[in-house]
Parts: structure tokens; C-alpha cells; sequence
């Protein structure tokens, strides 16, 4: 009978790097981590990677395998007064002259400075070796104080030939699966839909499989793995929104397509979805800086200040009361004239220089610092435009074999009419 309250990820869990997959740019024979276990020290590190890539199980395995305590606390769920509290339990070890344990914290990005601030004494007098876990660049959002402590290894989205180990492992090994009629027959859905996620592999595996069970946990025939099959139960069995699952990248994708369509309504709907659901709010924050750079850009230049500060504000005062920043700047830009020029812009400029290579610069724009540059006629003739009326000069900028090429095509919107008509007039339309 299938029966099991613990999901398949967490039975499949390994407690050695002999059954963890993926990450051999660190736990292979000879890497970082691996050297780390076998001389029986560890020192303060933060694990840096996109969710279910093994960075718990990881963190586990390294205590295990140096025999230490090892105490989890959650950013989410933690805060000054557990991480005190747990390193109050790790000083008593010293009296029995134990290694020190390991402190692993969960999404630590989450920490706010005060938190991060309450580990560094522990962490600089060998209290606790520190293991942090974020999906986050730890360069932005780990203190530097802290950082400069501990040791960053990212860890990758796992490739198809782990996703295929992990499945293999996971119906050859588990104690449930393994007595069950199983046949792979596709195996594309179930990569796709796991987006390089370890969990999300195993439990939506899990999932179809459970589907075929009759109420006694019993299969009628031969469970038989298709990729329509794994697309339509995962489709069903989605929640509102999993913040971890394919609803993610759906939701968020609307919310894009709001703001962009110009409609609030649409934009606070989904932006609501993802705050219930649990959805990190500076995640939301870096989209709506992206979209205002990306949609709207010099149609209206105040949207990105506006978000820019809107994800500061959403950083510095976190939830509930960062849902009001969010809903104000999804608000202000879907409702702002829209303008894609400047990322056409960078994109038609960036395709240009690939093909084109490294022009020469310009002799009468090049830098000369030294007397052997100018007598070789470098910045020769430059002129300074705030000398001129206007502060502007008629001057070429553009290497000599591409002069009058054309990036930037100003936008129908009332203020790059604006900017296009003062550049019609600067250069004669040379450019525009």
C-alpha cells in the first residue's frame, strides 16, 4: 500500500556525498567541498544557488560527515532572539570540549542587518561555523562585515544527466516507488517542468505516479510515465500560486504583460497573487525596476527612480507594509506612456559590435595623457562642445566606416517627440 505523509524529495534526501547528485564543480574528488570533508574542518561559507539545487542537503552531509551539531534556523521563521539563543546553546558545548556545531540559516538574504549583526562575534570567535543558504546574490544582500568572513560557492540549476540520475535513483531506491509497476516511456515534461530543480522533479515524479493509485494505493496496471500525462496531472494538482512551481513563472509573466498592457487593474491582481502566495516582494521589486527601464524607459525616465526606490523602500521595511510600494509603482507604471527605444537601442547596438568587432576610436576623441599620444595626433582638434553656443559643437563621434549609423529611433511618445526634435535640430537630421 502507498502510504507516506513525507514527500519523495525529503525521502530521497542523501546523508553522503555518495548519493548526492549534481554540484561536482564542488563535491567531486579533489574539489573545494570535497577537500573540505576529508581534512575534518570546516570553515564559514554561504551556498549560493537557484532553490532545490542541494544546498540544505549539502550543509547536512558536511555536518554529518565532521560529526558536529548542527542547529537549522529559517530566516523566514527566525530572528535576533532564536540566532541568540542558538548560539547560547553552542557556547555550552565548549565546556565539553566539542568542535564547534554548525549553524546553517536558510534563505539568509532575508535576515535584515540587525539579524546578520547579531552572528558576527559567533562567527569571528569560532562559536558556530556559519552555513548560509540564498537564491540571492550574497554580494547585495549579505552585510559585508559577515561576507568578508565566509566563503561563497554557487551551486547550478542541475543539468538533464542529474535530473535522469535523480528519477533513476528515485524508483530503484525508495522504499515506496520501488514496489510499484513504474514505466518511463518520456522524460521531457518532467525536466521541463522541474526546471533544473531537484524537488520539483521528485515531487511532480511523485505526483503522476500517485495519480495512478486506486483508493488502496494500489496501481490497476502498469504506471506508464508520457509527457502529456506528467503535463496534465502537474496542471491540475497546481495551487493559486507556488512560488517554487511552474504558476511562478506564469503569474509573474502576467503581471509583465500588465504593466506593459498599460492596465492597473490586471497589474494589482497579479501582484496580489504573489503576495498571498508567498512570492519574495524584492523579487516583484527587480521586475518593476526592469519593466521601467525596459517599457517605459524615456517615455517617462521618473518610473525608474520611482522603482529603484520602491525596491529600496520594499528592502529597508520588508512585509506586510512593503505590499504599499509595490502596489503604488506597479500602479504609476502600468498607467505610464510606454517605450521600448532605449533597450532597442543597447540590443541593435550590441548586435552591431558583434558583427563589426573593435572599430578604431577616433584619433581627435581618443585620450591623451602622455606627449608621445598627442604627437601622434591624439584628442588633435577635439572640441570642447561648452564652448560653443548651445554647448553644442557639430563633431564626429562615430568610427570613420560607420559615421550616420542609427541605435537610437525615438519613440511616438510626448517626450521623445520632444528629444527627437531637439536632436532634428542639433544635427540637421544626420542621426534622426
Amino acid at each position: 500500500m502507498y502510504l507516506s505523509s513525507q514527500p519523495l524529495a525529503d525521502r530521497m534526501r542523501p546523508t553522503s556525498l555518495d548519493g548526492y547528485v549534481g554540484q561536482q564543480h564542488l563535491v567531486g574528488e579533489g574539489a573545494v567541498l570535497h577537500r573540505m570533508i576529508d581534512s575534518g574542518n570546516a570553515s564559514s561559507f554561504i551556498l549560493w544557488g537557484p532553490p532545490g539545487v542541494g544546498k540544505t542537503t549539502l550543509a547536512q552531509i558536511i555536518a554529518n560527515k565532521l560529526n558536529r551539531t548542527f542547529y537549522i534556523l529559517s530566516a523566514v521563521n527566525s530572528g535576533v532572539k532564536e540566532v541568540r539563543e542558538t548560539i547560547e546553546s553552542a557556547k555550552k558545548q565548549k565546556f565539553f570540549d566539542q568542535p564547534c556545531p554548525i549553524l546553517f540559516i536558510d534563505e539568509i538574504h532575508r535576515f535584515s542587518k540587525s539579524q546578520q549583526d547579531s552572528l558576527l562575534a559567533a562567527v569571528e570567535k569560532g562559536v558556530v561555523t556559519l552555513i548560509g543558504a540564498t537564491t540571492e546574490n550574497p554580494s547585495f544582500e549579505v552585510i559585508s562585515p559577515l561576507l568578508s568572513r565566509c566563503q561563497v560557492y554557487t551551486l547550478k540549476s542541475l543539468e538533464k544527466d542529474d535530473l535522469l540520475a535523480l528519477i533513476d535513483l528515485a524508483l530503484k531506491k525508495d522504499s515506496l516507488l520501488k514496489t510499484l509497476p513504474v514505466k518511463i516511456e518520456e522524460t521531457s515534461a518532467l525536466l521541463r517542468v522541474s526546471g533544473g530543480d531537484a524537488r520539483k522533479l521528485l515531487n511532480a515524479l511523485e505526483l503522476v505516479i500517485v495519480a495512478d493509485l486506486d483508493k488502496d494505493g494500489k496501481p490497476a496496471e502498469d504506471i506508464v510515465i508520457t509527457d502529456d500525462k506528467v503535463l496534465e496531472r502537474v496542471q491540475q494538482n497546481l495551487a493559486m500560486y507556488d512560488k517554487n512551481g511552474e504558476m511562478h513563472y506564469d503569474v509573474i509573466s502576467a503581471f509583465i504583460k500588465s504593466v506593459r498592457g498599460s492596465d492597473p487593474n490586471a497589474a494589482v491582481y497579479y501582484l496580489a497573487r504573489m503576495i498571498e502566495g508567498g512570492e519574495d516582494p524584492l523579487f516583484i521589486a527587480r521586475r518593476l525596476v526592469i519593466l521601467a527601464a525596459e517599457d517605459i524607459g524615456l517615455a517617462n525616465p521618473n518610473a525608474f527612480l520611482m522603482a529603484t526606490s520602491c525596491y529600496n523602500a520594499v528592502h529597508a521595511i520588508g512585509m506586510p507594509e512593503g505590499r504599499i510600494p509595490l502596489s503604488e509603482t506597479a500602479i504609476y507604471l502600468a498607467t505610464s506612456p510606454k517605450s521600448n527605444s532605449g533597450y532597442m537601442a543597447i540590443d541593435s547596438a550590441l548586435a552591431f559590435v558583434r558583427e563589426t568587432g573593435n572599430l578604431p576610436v577616433p584619433l581627435h576623441i581618443r585620450n591623451a595623457p602622455t606627449q608621445l599620444m598627442k604627437d601622434l595626433g591624439y584628442s588633435k582638434n577635439y572640441k570642447y562642445a561648452h564652448d560653443f553656443a548651445g554647448n553644442f559643437v557639430d563633431m564626429e563621434f562615430l568610427p570613420d566606416s560607420i559615421k550616420g549609423t542609427t541605435f537610437y529611433h525615438p519613440a511616438d511618445n510626448a517626450r521623445e517627440k520632444d528629444i527627437k526634435t531637439r536632436m532634428e535640430q542639433l544635427w540637421k537630421g544626420k542621426y534622426i
